[in-house]
């Protein structure tokens, strides 16, 4: 897969804080997706330890879930666990492994947050503009934001609120067990970005892609 230097990754986090703050003005979260055209989902994640980081994409295909291609790439951790720029962190592995599929996924579903962010910059959101792609960011855990749980039924959902401001949502994928957190990284928008969610979601809590990509990853 091509993919076109967006900017360095070697900064100082006051740099890296300023140009999260510049790229999110180029972010596009009111994008409808046509679900239609959507026939191959990857899912994304990052492994880290022991000062090495793995990552690993996993394309699967509509409504199958079947995995059809898998891309790992692995490299020393350069930049320190600081919340809010996990996308410094991983951001270059994950590049790399994506510079290694053969397929372009018509969409991307990330381990980790879209615009549920303090600057609107997690790393589905920042990755999205090195993509130009449609990302989805699927949080595991809270991190900002205020909501009311949803109903306990599948794909009942409540807004995700941050000054003011609907950053996501938080999802059911699943009954009797934790929401996710749903957020557009870039070029989509809420409800399709939940719906593709909800697609690649079956028996577990995690959306099968991100579920496959989590276990690839693992050093």
């Amino acid at each position: 897969m091509k993919i076109d230097d967006l900017h360095s990754w070697d900064l100082s986090p006051k740099a890296a804080v300023a140009l999260q703050r510049d790229l999110a003005k180029h972010l596009v979260d009111n994008a409808p997706l046509d679900l239609q055209q959507v026939h191959t989902v990857a899912g994304v994640d990052v492994s880290v330890r022991g000062g090495m980081s793995q990552a690993a994409v996993v394309v699967m295909r509509l409504p199958q879930l079947a995995i059809i291609e898998t891309a790992r790439a692995a490299e020393a951790t350069r930049f320190p666990y600081i919340p809010g720029l996990l996308a410094f962190r991983e951001g270059p592995v994950v590049l790399a492994a994506l510079r290694r599929l053969e397929i372009e996924p018509d969409a991307f579903l990330f381990d980790g947050m879209g615009q549920i962010h303090p600057r609107r910059m997690g790393i589905a959101a920042h990755l999205g503009l090195w993509l130009g792609r449609p990302t989805i960011g699927c949080g595991k855990s809270h991190y900002i934001g205020d909501y009311r749980l949803p109903a306990d039924v599948k794909g009942a959902r409540s807004p995700l609120i941050h000054r003011g401001e609907a950053l996501g949502v938080v999802l059911r994928s699943r009954v009797h067990v934790k929401p996710i957190y749903v957020s557009v990284g870039h070029l989509a928008d809420i409800e399709t970005a939940v719906e593709i969610t909800l697609r690649c979601t079956t028996r577990f809590r995690l959306p099968e892609p991100v579920r496959a990509a989590h276990k690839a990853a693992t050093l």
